[in-house]
């Protein structure tokens, strides 16, 4: 009986056991089944965890995440703009299929298997995939930002009542560029969503040529100079010429008659390369070291007749015609009592605008005195330039870059220079004589500029038809060529 009854209760155990263990495999299917309906628990899709998630409550939190608006930071201003203002677009559908794949790539009962004993594989996170338009998002930068928040330089402006420009205050400028690549990185991060736009800071931009203009007339007044002046201005590498002339305070045209005086050595120095070829005797190199350097008159007079002999006076004005200059020329000797070989009339001298009695013996205009220093400029740094082109090789480039350490080697200190930083190179020719009468009627300074932004040619002629006194004209003279020098270099003050 006893043994009977064990039986039964075994098999009740049993049957319990089995019950229960199916019981429990059910719930095990059950919870599986319903997993399997969603995404694995550790799934991130374009770096969004989703696990736990059906496809579209996964489709709305990649919409959240990715649809919360950029924030850009440029400068002090905040800007907030809707990634899909800037050509932002999910790939909602592709993202879902990758990620489905993931939810069954196993079959089905090896998976519940792998379940139940928890080894079931990571799964591998799926890519961002979503399109940028990259032009929409250049367009959203130049049309949307650029013409809100850049900042443009401002450029110098005259003093008021003063002799020298405002310094003019830098700009910004956003790099477009670098903003596109770093938009981009954050359009694609479902947490930083923040840039800091990168900018450029400009320069301030040269005054105006009117203002320059303005500015010099201003310095004129102020001095109460009220004689004939002239100015012309070159940049030498951008090619921008300026050129403005008064007379009495009035502009009037450019392109005046003036004495040459010793700014006529300029191109007596070009016409005895010409003709001689280097290595130059010591005679005729020291008597190029004395005209330019000390300004003497005789050693002009020796390599002019070295060269052409009693007529070379005209021959160098033909070589000035040649080359196009028609309001240039020299028409006899330095030294006293020296014959009028020819008597020129010009363009220039023809005027009957304004006049300032130039020399019949020298004369020039300052557009066609800083030509000819252009001329040997474009010869010695780039071996080419109107020397050149009319006289091949009679004329080399190491003698052209002769040509300017001469002129380099000019101290004086007063006009051009005096206007400008000590340490500049500068490589010009002043010029002025005394009259038959005893007075200074035309002073003059015409020279290449090595600025720190430009290289450039000044010239400036004074005549006044009474007298120029030196000191009050050195003083005047100074204060145009440092706004000049200001005009090249707005960021230099």
């Amino acid at each position: 009986m006893k043994k009977r009854n064990s039986v039964a209760i075994l098999r009740w155990l049993s049957l319990i056991l089995i019950f229960t263990t199916v019981l429990l495999l059910g719930l095990e299917l059950i919870l599986y089944s319903r997993m399997r309906s969603t995404f694995p628990s550790s799934l991130t899709m374009g770096g969004v965890p989703v696990g736990g998630l059906n496809a579209t409550q996964a489709g709305e939190r990649l919409v959240q995440a990715y649809g919360i608006p950029i924030e850009l930071v440029y400068g002090n201003s905040l800007i907030q703009v809707r990634p899909s203002a800037i050509g932002f677009t999910l790939n909602l559908d592709t993202m879902l299929a990758a990620a489905d794949i993931q939810r069954i790539k196993q079959e089905f009962w090896i998976g519940f298997w792998n379940f139940l004993w928890n080894t079931l594989p990571e799964p591998t996170p799926v890519p961002l995939s979503a399109d940028i338009s990259q032009e929409r998002l250049t367009a959203y930068l130049q049309n949307e930002i650029v013409p809100r928040y850049d900042i443009p330089a401002r450029e110098p402006i005259p003093e008021q009542g003063g002799s020298r420009f405002t310094q003019g205050e830098p700009g910004r400028e956003l790099d477009i560029d670098q903003s596109v690549i770093l938009i981009t990185k954050a359009l694609t991060s479902p947490t930083n969503r923040s840039v800091s736009l990168p900018y450029n800071k400009t320069l301030p931009s040269r005054a105006s040529s009117q203002n320059l203009s303005y500015m010099i007339r201003q310095i004129l007044l102020q001095n109460k100079f009220d004689g004939v002046a002239e100015f012309y201005i070159m940049d030498l590498e951008k090619r921008d010429e300026i050129s403005f002339a008064y007379s009495n305070g009035q502009s009037v045209p450019s392109d005046i008659a003036f004495t040459a005086a010793s700014t006529i050595k300029i191109p007596i120095m070009a016409y005895t390369y010409h003709y001689r070829e280097e290595p130059l005797p010591n005679k005729i190199q020291k008597d190029l070291e004395l005209m330019i350097e000390i300004s003497e008159n005789a050693p002009a007079d020796d390599l002019l007749e070295s060269v052409g002999g009693a007529l070379a006076p005209l021959t160098l004005t033909e070589n000035l015609n040649e080359l196009g200059y028609k309001n240039t020329f020299l028409a006899g000797y330095f030294y006293n009592g020296a014959p009028l070989l020819k008597r020129y009339q010009t363009p220039a001298n023809s005027r009957t605008d304004v006049n300032t009695n130039p020399d019949p013996y020298n004369q020039t205009t300052p557009a066609e005195i800083s030509q000819i220093l252009d001329d040997i400029y474009q010869c010695a740094n780039y071996g080419g330039g109107a020397l050149r082109a009319v006289f091949g090789d009679a004329i080399k480039q190491s003698e052209c870059k002769y040509m300017l350490d001469l002129l380099s080697a000019n101290k004086t200190a007063v006009l051009l220079e005096a206007g400008i930083p000590e340490t500049t190179k500068i490589a010009h020719k002043h010029g002025w004589i005394l009259e038959s009468d005893g007075l200074i009627h035309c002073i003059s300074d015409a020279g290449i500029v090595y600025s720190p932004n430009a290289t450039y040619v000044f010239t400036m002629f004074f005549y006044d038809a009474n007298q120029l006194v030196f000191d009050p004209v050195n003083v005047m003279a100074s204060q145009i060529s440092g706004v000049v020098y200001q005009f090249f270099n707005p960021n230099l003050g």
